[in-house]
């Protein structure tokens, strides 16, 4: 293919701009602005000390780089330093706040770790802990529960039980089975422990062989000092597995599920430790005025 010369060049520029194809202020002016995007781009690529792209943090733990740019407009991550064409500048900082973040979600679930790493952004940092306390908080209940499930399913399976029959009870019934007031049966419908059916034709409450179960479980667990929230949670859970002989095989990975979450609690605040260390010392190097020079 033959090269043009620089007549001919020129000749054929002429002719496109007549068209409209081409402005010659913009052939001037694109090499120009190419060259300062260029020098933006290779000032922030991670040979560079301490400037980071949305895609090299992103890269760190399979995240997409607008993961990452959400994650700083939610508040997530502390506001980047922007360049003069708009491009983030992120820090190590920023890498690990990010990695806290991260690791406070498998411990404590996304919305209360979104509300502690704000808090700690906008310097609050009693809020982060109370969310933290909070977490654990409910994780405890949860151990509490899954205790009393286990106390009253290892009695109910190894004791022998009164034969029932398929028809529903009435309150009354019920309540001398139990040796209870019916009013005390009332009283756990509305904390959520019994649901029996109404009778269409008197408008009266039925107890079916399932709601006679549970009320004998409730009764347990009530003679045991369990407060009335915590036996609800129970029988929510033997509701679901179908039953205390199914519950029983699944009491282990219960357990299992909770030793996790209070390892990945200790993980994320370990990371989160490690994030406050280092945004203490970028503040603290800000802060700190430059040595003068010694006076001669």
């Amino acid at each position: 293919m033959r090269r043009l010369t620089e007549r001919e060049q020129r000749r054929w520029y002429g002719k496109q701009v007549k068209k409209g194809r081409h402005c010659i202020d913009r052939i001037v002016e694109l090499p120009v602005e190419t060259f300062q995007r260029r020098s933006e781009v290779t000032a922030m690529k991670p040979s560079n000390p301490g400037v980071r792209r949305p895609v090299d943090l992103a890269r760190r733990h399979g995240l997409s780089a607008q993961a990452v740019r959400n994650y700083e407009r939610d508040g997530v991550l502390p506001p980047a330093q922007r360049s003069p064409t708009g491009y983030r500048r992120f820090t190590e900082v920023h890498a690990k706040a990010l990695s806290a973040y991260l690791g406070l979600i498998v411990g404590h679930g996304y919305p209360a770790s979104g509300d502690i790493m704000r808090a700690v952004n906008r310097g609050d940092i009693d809020a982060a802990l109370r969310t933290i306390d909070h977490s654990h908080v409910l994780l405890q209940r949860d151990r509490d529960t899954l205790d009393a499930v286990e106390t009253a399913v290892a009695v109910l399976t190894g004791s022998p039980r009164q034969p029932q029959g398929r028809k529903a009870v009435p309150i009354s019934m019920l309540a001398h089975r139990l040796g209870v007031r019916p009013a005390t049966l009332r009283k756990w419908e509305r904390a959520g422990i019994l649901q029996p059916a109404r009778d269409p034709a008197t408008g009266y409450r039925d107890y079916s062989p399932d709601d006679v179960r549970d009320a004998e479980l409730a009764h347990l667990l009530r003679r045991g000092g369990y407060r009335l929230d915590h036996i609800a949670g129970v029988l929510r859970r033997v509701r679901e597995a179908g039953g205390t002989e199914p519950l029983a095989a699944s009491l282990r990975q219960w357990r299992e599920q909770l030793t996790a979450r209070g390892q990945a609690m200790l993980t994320g605040a370990a990371r989160l430790a490690e994030y406050l260390d280092a945004d203490t010392r970028v503040r603290r190097t800000a802060l700190t005025p430059p040595e003068r020079p010694p006076i001669p």
